[in-house]
């Protein structure tokens, strides 16, 4: 296992190539986001997904999220009407994750098997992007909140001291936020706030 210290603002090149190396080749890192810390791996890779699953204690209903760049790389991932589509320009790049149907483009494992559903992000967060970007595709992750507990995880060291024993790289550097993002679930046409979190519901209040 390997911890990386990066620079908030101008992410070590090498670090980013380091960690992008270890998700084409198959491995599961975690990561700081805008909004706690996040588990990743690549959108095809059932056996990350598999760990994913084991160290968050997840069952086969569990909605993941792809990290993407910008809107354009979202909208090849999901079904978005004209409502979802203002909703989610107005609250990106941001501590938001909106579940939305997926398309073809994502692999049929990665979606929640009754719901055919993703989540989606666009995170406003330098490390995060500079990943996502040099990867080249969205990144499947899930907010890391330990089993039995409600908070995303914020501190590397401590996410280091927890999970470095399961994944193959930590990631430090800080937070947008220390809470979890806000959920907002669009499948069924109206948007309904479904987790409460670092990002305002005020358009939906």
């Amino acid at each position: 296992m390997t911890y990386l210290e990066l620079h908030p603002e101008n992410p070590q090149v090498r670090f980013i190539n380091r960690a992008v190396e270890l998700l084409k080749d198959g491995g599961v890192i975690a990561l700081p986001t805008d909004s706690g810390y996040a588990i990743a791996t690549t959108m095809g890779n059932k056996d990350g997904l598999d760990k994913i699953r084991r160290i968050r204690d997840l069952d086969e209903k569990h909605n993941f999220s792809l990290l993407c760049h910008n809107f354009s790389q979202l909208g090849q991932l999901v079904i978005v009407d004209n409502k979802a589509f203002r909703t989610i320009k107005a609250l990106t790049p941001g501590p938001y994750t909106f579940i939305l149907r997926g398309t073809k483009e994502v692999p049929r494992q990665t979606l929640n098997k009754k719901k055919q559903t993703i989540g989606v992000r666009i995170p406003d967060h330098n490390i995060t992007q500079a990943i996502v970007e040099t990867l080249g595709e969205p990144v499947l992750c899930s907010t890391l909140i330990m089993p039995g507990e409600e908070e995303a995880m914020w501190d590397g060291e401590k996410v280091e001291e927890r999970i470095g024993n399961q994944v193959d790289l930590v990631l430090g550097g800080p937070v947008g936020n220390e809470g979890a993002t806000t959920v907002i679930d669009f499948t069924s046409g109206t948007p309904v706030v479904v987790r409460h979190g670092a990002g305002t519901t005020e358009l939906f209040d």
